[in-house]
């Protein structure tokens, strides 16, 4: 299984980068909302580079092929496995299918706005009720992104659930103390989340009642 690759862009083309890593060059399809990220510094050729990846074996009759799917987050991996758990939305399909930024797609789903979700290449009507069904109350914490880089080397916290969705909240750009304020009124309404993400979940839900 290939979980990274790190090496030099050789080429580039609108949906995919090429890396040489040693000798070796990979092609690694990428989501528009992640090229969109990575182009924001603008890449040469020869640049060094890191993506994470999502590999899987596309079967074809007679054949299969290996496809690697890059992301700049493991957060942003982790909800591009969340939403290929939906009955017809295939890898290369979640691929084209993210467009917009993860946040703005998690919120969608979390509030039911099926029109921004229609919106989406390759998702009509009856796709986008699907995807609400399936994944709605299971992506707040991907809502919280802030579609900036995370910091390198952040400090691994104790295992509890608090500390466990500190962590997320800081790998996701809040400062601690905005972080620890956040978790401090989850646990006011939730007390007893049973994980770090249902945790992350209440997070999300109150800053969406207070913004309206």
């Amino acid at each position: 299984m290939i979980s990274h690759v790190c090496g030099k862009l050789k080429r580039k083309k609108e949906d995919r980068l090429f890396i040489d890593v040693q000798g070796l060059v990979y092609e690694i399809l990428v989501p528009v909302a992640v090229m969109k990220a990575i182009e924001q510094d603008p890449l040469k050729e020869g640049d060094a580079i890191e993506l994470i990846t999502y590999h899987y074996l596309q079967v074809e009759p007679s054949r299969g092929i290996p496809v690697l799917i890059g992301f700049l987050k493991e957060i942003e991996r982790e909800f591009f496995e969340k939403f290929i758990t939906v009955s017809g939305v295939g890898p290369r399909a979640a691929c084209r299918a993210l467009s917009l930024p993860i946040s703005i797609i998690a919120r969608a789903i979390d509030e039911g706005d099926q029109s921004v979700l229609e919106s989406l290449p390759g998702i009509g009507i009856q796709r986008a009720k699907e995807i609400i069904a399936k994944l709605q109350g299971k992506v707040g914490k991907f809502g919280l992104i802030q579609d900036q880089e995370m910091p390198q080397g952040v400090r691994s916290l104790d295992g509890d659930v608090s500390s466990e969705a500190l962590e997320v909240l800081l790998q996701l750009q809040y400062k601690r103390q905005e972080a620890m304020a956040m978790i401090q009124e989850a646990l006011a309404r939730q007390p007893k989340p049973k994980s770090a993400e249902d945790l992350l979940n209440e997070v999300y839900r109150q800053r969406t009642v207070g913004k309206k």
